[in-house]
């Protein structure tokens, strides 16, 4: 399978739904697709500005600076004591690491790529990109022998599953014990909402309690897109394994997969600065607090969601059903069959809404129940 194999981009069968949403008379109420819409920190657009005289080519490496912001920011947020600089490396966002890694892995016909049973279709798409297998499981004791790439999304999208230390240390276990590389996506990290992840951090595949004492085949993605507002920038980073970090590096620069040099640049300010995060959690935790009691009362069980951008919920219909019925009170949503065979009657709603579009969401909702 290439590239022009690839089946229609998932989210184009939602058009019609987002129709009959745009008609509601208040307009749309758009929770579909994870996209922020609060404005990018003064800081990190002002230090973006500052570097656009950018003559040369930037690092693929990544600038002194810039390693050194992401490996200061595994040890206070998350952590991950032992980095140093040729532990890190820069990516253009999270999305092409994540369908890129099969490839650059040198994956390809007869190789496994687990992934979870509720997960973002690139995933798959970057195993059958390489003719490999995607497999679809969250219990070690099913993936296959030939297994030579594991995706641990923790917290989940679209659930918002977190795997605690003592599952992520036995899947690294089990993926050590296939000889295979165990990647944690892991770009929801700053957003726990339910106990305990409430008050501690989300681990990482990199933790103590999971790496014991080795990062040898483990890889931590990250991405500022959430956390930041920087979805525009395409700002993300890989960590982990050194030789593993070299492997990608050497392909890379082959490829001419490079951040730009002013988003390294802003890339460096906004590692450094907690306050803006923190900000921007408290901005998602009152979007939540209003919208998920609102579905709720519509109807819906929400399921997992302990973490994350998204509210994962089931009305007990089938997604395309519950997507229309939410179109004509104009809210859009995305169905649970873009994200597993199992899911088909499974919901995802985006915090990632005004404060205003999440009131308005909320009333309909209510008007709904009763």
């Amino acid at each position: 399978m290439g590239v022009a194999d690839l089946a229609e981009y998932p989210w184009d069968a939602v058009a019609p739904y987002a129709t009959t949403a745009r008609s509601h008379p208040d307009g749309i109420v758009d929770l579909s697709i994870g996209s922020p819409v609060d404005p990018t920190p003064e800081l990190i657009a002002t230090e973006l500005a500052a570097a656009t005289d950018a003559h040369a080519y930037p690092q693929t490496m990544g600038t002194s600076d810039l390693r050194d912001a992401i490996v200061q920011w595994y040890s206070r947020r998350r952590g991950v004591a032992g980095l140093g600089r040729n532990h890190v490396l820069p990516t253009v966002g999270s999305k092409e690491l994540v369908a890129l890694l099969p490839l650059l892995l040198g994956l390809g016909r007869g190789d496994v790529v687990v992934h979870p049973r509720a997960a973002y279709p690139t995933y798959e798409v970057g195993a059958r990109l390489v003719d490999a297998t995607p497999f679809a499981s969250d219990e070690p004791d099913e993936w296959p022998e030939s297994t030579r790439l594991v995706w641990i999304n923790s917290p989940g999208n679209p659930d918002g599953h977190v795997w605690d230390a003592a599952s992520l240390r036995r899947a690294k276990e089990r993926a050590e014990s296939l000889g295979a590389v165990l990647a944690g996506d892991e770009c929801y990290a700053e957003l726990g909402w339910d106990a305990p992840w409430d008050a501690e951090p989300i681990p990482s595949v990199l933790d103590a309690r999971v790496a014991q004492g080795s990062f040898a085949g483990l890889l931590s993605v990250y991405s500022l897109s959430k956390q930041s507002n920087l979805a525009g920038y395409r700002a993300a980073f890989v960590a982990g394994d050194e030789k593993l970090i070299a492997r990608l590096l050497t392909a890379r620069k082959h490829l001419g997969l490079m951040p730009p040099a002013p988003v390294q640049a802003a890339m460096t300010v906004a590692l450094g600065d907690d306050e803006h995060v923190a900000a921007q959690k408290e901005r998602y935790r009152a979007r939540r607090e209003l919208l998920k009691p609102a579905i709720e009362s519509a109807g819906f069980r929400v399921d997992r969601s302990e973490a994350g951008l998204y509210l994962w919920a089931t009305e007990g219909k089938d997604a395309w059903e519950s997507l229309a019925t939410l179109a004509d009170l104009g809210i859009l949503a995305g169905p649970g069959h873009f994200y597993g065979a199992d899911f088909s009657q499974h919901v995802r709603f985006s915090l990632t809404a005004t404060d205003e579009r999440i009131r308005a969401a909320a009333t309909r909702l209510a008007t709904f129940s009763s």
